[in-house]
């Protein structure tokens, strides 16, 4: 069976592997004439089965050796002592299985783990999707037209597949209140393996290092009373709502900005949901952010796109032919998640960046107190929230070797 996975980032390459691994004959097709990876993006973290995933495709010893090796941060504040944190400790207090890395890096893994099993069309896009019932009938930007059995989006949060089998992005997105921008800049202020966060009522500026180059990246969080409208293509319009959001902002971000133009690896986006009940409809299907986007920077959205990839390929295959069974059986399973991994994004918004002048004062020693507890009281302490639940709301049961589809 043949299936078109639009989208070569985190789902599509992981859906990619596993549906080989079932006898599938996976497709990606990515809009970007190469593929984006190296030590571009911002760091992302892979916890608990999502990182049993990926161990499961042998990319494990590869994503740990490329960890951001970052262990620590300390937060500053306007007319009060910094406060440090001991990363590490908390990390370990979420999940016994842990991992920060660069989303290029990542995305580079999870091609080489795919690329000689899966098809991969660069510099193009889906025009068109026609599902008669029995197949996906699809005409791709470049004119080629081609039929596959199943198409799934695995295209981010403005997923194309999503906007041509689903409508259009604005009634299924539910806005956080908040944005996110990250770039890379020379490491002017020494911050080497560390992160420097300065927080402020409903902003934050953090720049941490990257050993591999050298670098660091600068990430600004930040809310606004009502939504901004810009063209998520266009990056110089998203700089200059940058420039104008921080432009009085002091602390060291006067020094970062001056960086901006020159940044080739510039990230904007607002951090957003996508709020769809189902996921699929015929021979279609949605997958990662495409589908259930739980806010970028809040949501966990990275370990999402990797467990619910890999459900899906294990329930396509276990229906074998009835790819319809397969997909509503993908939905059920992963559900009790999707719906837990809605209530994080919200929750975090207010705990990253402080809403109040109380939540300024508070925030940084709560975070500081939870890391110096033991271990077991931390994970008690996470079990018991949206987080902890989301980590653990589905059994991802280790695949069998030579297991295929009909």
């Amino acid at each position: 069976m043949k299936v078109l996975i639009s989208g070569a980032s985190v789902a599509g390459p992981v859906l990619a592997h596993w549906l080989h691994r079932y006898g599938f004959e996976p497709t990606i097709v990515e809009r970007t004439p190469e593929l984006r990876h190296g030590l571009g993006g911002h760091a992302v973290d892979l916890f608990s089965s999502a990182a049993e995933v990926t161990r499961w495709m042998g990319c494990w010893d590869a994503i740990d050796a490329a960890r951001t090796r970052i262990d620590s941060m300390t937060m500053e504040r306007v007319g009060r002592r910094p406060v440090k944190v001991d990363l590490s400790r908390m990390y370990a207090g979420i999940s016994s299985s842990h991992v920060e890395i660069l989303r290029g890096e990542l995305t580079r893994i999870l091609y080489d783990a795919s690329r000689d099993t899966a098809e991969y069309l660069f510099g193009d896009s889906i025009a068109s999707l026609s599902d008669d019932g029995s197949g996906v009938d699809v005409t791709f930007d470049s004119g080629t037209q081609r039929r596959f059995d199943l198409v799934i989006g695995a295209d981010g949060l403005h997923s194309n597949v999503r906007r041509l089998a689903f409508g259009p992005e604005e009634p299924l997105r539910r806005w956080l209140g908040g944005y996110l921008a990250v770039f890379s800049m020379p490491d002017i202020f020494d911050v080497g393996n560390h992160t420097l966060a300065h927080l402020s009522v409903d902003k934050l500026v953090g720049i941490y290092g990257v050993h591999q180059t050298g670098q660091t990246r600068s990430g600004f969080l930040f809310r606004t009373p009502h939504e901004l409208h810009y063209d998520y293509r266009d990056k110089d319009e998203q700089k200059a709502l940058l420039v104008k959001e921080f432009s009085n902002y002091g602390w060291k971000v006067p020094q970062l900005l001056q960086h901006l133009e020159t940044a080739e690896d510039f990230y904007f986006d607002s951090i957003a949901q996508i709020t769809l009940d189902t996921w699929s409809t015929g021979r279609i299907g949605l997958v990662g952010d495409a589908g259930y986007c739980p806010g970028p920077a809040v949501g966990g959205g990275t370990s999402l796109a990797v467990m619910t990839a890999y459900v899906l390929a294990r329930e396509l295959a276990a229906a074998r032919s009835d790819l319809a069974a397969g997909l509503q059986s993908y939905e059920r399973i992963i559900r009790p998640l999707v719906d837990q991994s809605r209530r994080i994004g919200p929750k975090l918004m207010g705990t990253i960046i402080p809403g109040s002048p109380l939540a300024l004062r508070l925030m940084p020693f709560a975070a500081a107190t939870l890391a110096k507890l033991p271990t077991s009281v931390q994970r008690f302490i996470w079990s018991q929230n949206a987080v902890g639940k989301t980590l653990g709301s589905v059994d991802l049961i280790q695949p069998q070797v030579g297991q295929s589809v009909a």
